[in-house]
């Protein structure tokens, strides 16, 4: 890393980690200070300018410390709009008309609503659009970790076309989360295994929770791999295959590693006053947010199949050359 990426590195981790799963809305003055939200606005344009690279370390990091702020959301919704002032967010999905200046029709899994001044979104004709956020007629919820959601059915509200693409840059910053609390995780689990004594001797003694470690590292490695692969790729400009293979290659770690983790601690990993939980409900919500697994293999397969066996091998490293 880089001198500025090490400050960077430093400074968010120092704050996510003062933070936490336990943050509440009020919190993110604390974000806003710094203005991480603005990490991907050119400098020009009142952002603080940064890269790819410097995007995916921070929400990596956002993901190991279980982040219960949308940082990750602001930062894609102000790349895509542009916009270096006001907090946005995004929905992953939309369904009506963009017709005039005007969409009419419903948004889905708007993240962390409250106190967001601005939503990103797929615009139903493609590309994506910006609206301001409803005053009223939000639909409340939450996905398996508790984090809030939202819909809202709208009529004629003001909304602009942007070129982006929501749910892929969303799966991205997904991807980058899902690294990071995969780490985590295995860090809780390595450490309750060396401590937990069991026949007299730690649990990490044991040949088969060896076994079981060594699998989830594997899975926690690949993830931050595909991670930082989709971050190099965008680096270099559109990246719609990279983005679609990690989303999926970190969507099936979670699968493996969420589930070693809780196999690991046992019953302790259920308690709602032990640190697993945190982790393991984003993964399980974030493996399912913006692109499941067969949403991305679905996107992935014809491709591949299209350009046949032959090519494979070629196709994907071509994508580095």
């Amino acid at each position: 890393m880089s001198d500025e990426q090490t400050m960077l590195a430093e400074m968010a981790d120092a704050l996510f980690a003062s933070l936490g799963p336990k943050a509440g809305a009020g919190d993110w003055t604390a974000v806003a200070e710094v203005e991480l939200a603005g990490l991907l606005v050119p400098e020009a344009q009142g952002g603080f300018g940064g890269s790819w690279e410097d995007a995916v370390m921070v929400l990596r990091l956002a993901g190991y410390h279980a982040l219960a702020l949308p940082v990750a959301e602001a930062v894609i919704a102000a790349h895509l709009s542009g916009r270096s002032s006001g907090r946005g967010t995004l929905a992953s999905g939309a369904q009506g008309t963009l017709a005039d200046g005007h969409f009419s029709g419903t948004l889905t899994g708007i993240c962390y609503p409250e106190g967001a001044d601005y939503v990103v979104a797929p615009a139903p004709q493609g590309g994506a659009m910006v609206l301001d956020i409803p005053d009223a007629g939000l639909s409340l919820s939450a996905n398996v970790a508790g984090e809030p959601r939202a819909a809202a059915t709208l009529d004629r509200v003001a909304a602009q076309a942007i070129p982006g693409d929501v749910i892929g840059l969303g799966a991205l910053a997904r991807t980058a989360q899902i690294a990071g609390a995969l780490d985590a995780a295995l860090a809780l689990s390595v450490d309750y295994a060396n401590q937990r004594q069991q026949f007299g001797r730690a649990l990490g003694k044991f040949q088969a929770v060896q076994q079981s470690l060594a699998t989830f590292a594997c899975e926690a490695a690949a993830a931050n791999c595909a991670a930082i692969g989709v971050a190099q790729a965008m680096a270099r400009g559109s990246a719609p295959y990279e983005i679609a293979a990690a989303k999926l290659r970190a969507n099936r770690a979670v699968g493996v590693g969420a589930a070693l983790a809780h196999q690991v601690h046992g019953a302790i990993g259920f308690t709602q006053d032990y640190g697993l939980h945190p982790f393991t409900r984003r993964l399980w919500a974030w493996r399912s947010e913006f692109g499941n697994d067969a949403y991305w293999s679905g996107r992935l397969g014809p491709q591949i199949i299209a350009r046949g066996a032959d090519n494979f091998w070629a196709d994907i490293t071509a994508l580095t050359d």
